[in-house]
């Protein structure tokens, strides 16, 4: 069995980046004043593409799709050159200039998955890691409709540079399913994660 294209990247090499090259993202240096009045520093990264007087980076996509068998999340496979490993995420990708989150979300996950949705809730502002970084999204929980013609069989719009399988695991199973993958090798994105956890806290407390 051949190696799936998304699985076959790899890193060359690391190193420092030079500021002058960086087109993504810039390190900053924070100085700031503690509750005790000592002055102190702080290390982070930022986004260099968020559109100005907007609040977010970008979004997380949120789309279950009613099988025959039960709802299954819709999940995607691609590798992530920092950590060197192909990753299990949602559909997500960054806003662009005059784009409304919903509307974010519909253009990404039919660009990344081929399903045509509808936006139907957006969560509060999440930061991915505030102690590194200050990137920040909303998750959009969007609707796909099985039943239309253009979600019988969808066709990824990918860029040159994106290399993205689409799967779906249900919702019952997804906290083991995880496991199973992460124990394949696959690294678990947190968004996925605490989907994952949500799930198994609802059904211990029976909520």
């Amino acid at each position: 069995m051949s190696t799936p294209k998304y699985a076959q990247s790899k890193v060359i090499s690391r190193g420092p980046l030079d500021p002058s090259e960086a087109r993504w993202a810039r390190l900053i240096k924070t100085t700031y004043c503690d509750p005790n009045g000592v002055e102190r520093t702080w290390e982070s990264a930022e986004r260099k593409t968020r559109p100005a007087n907007c609040e977010i980076d970008g979004v997380g996509i949120v789309t279950i799709l009613n099988h025959s068998t039960g709802p299954e999340l819709l999940l995607q496979k691609q590798y992530r050159p920092p950590i060197d490993k192909v990753v299990i995420e949602v559909p997500a990708g960054l806003i662009d200039a005059g784009e409304t989150v919903e509307e974010c979300a519909v253009r990404e996950l039919k660009e990344e998955t081929g399903y045509v949705g509808v936006a139907e809730q957006t969560s509060s502002v999440m930061y991915n890691d505030p102690g590194f970084c200050n990137t920040s999204l909303n998750m959009v929980h969007v609707r796909v409709d099985m039943s239309l013609p253009e979600n019988q069989n969808p066709k990824p719009q990918l860029e040159d540079n994106e290399f993205i399988e689409c799967f779906t695991v249900p919702l019952t199973s997804l906290f083991d399913e995880m496991k199973k993958l992460e124990d394949e090798g696959y690294a678990i994105d947190a968004r996925v994660g605490t989907i994952a956890e949500g799930i198994e806290l609802a059904k211990r407390l029976k909520l």
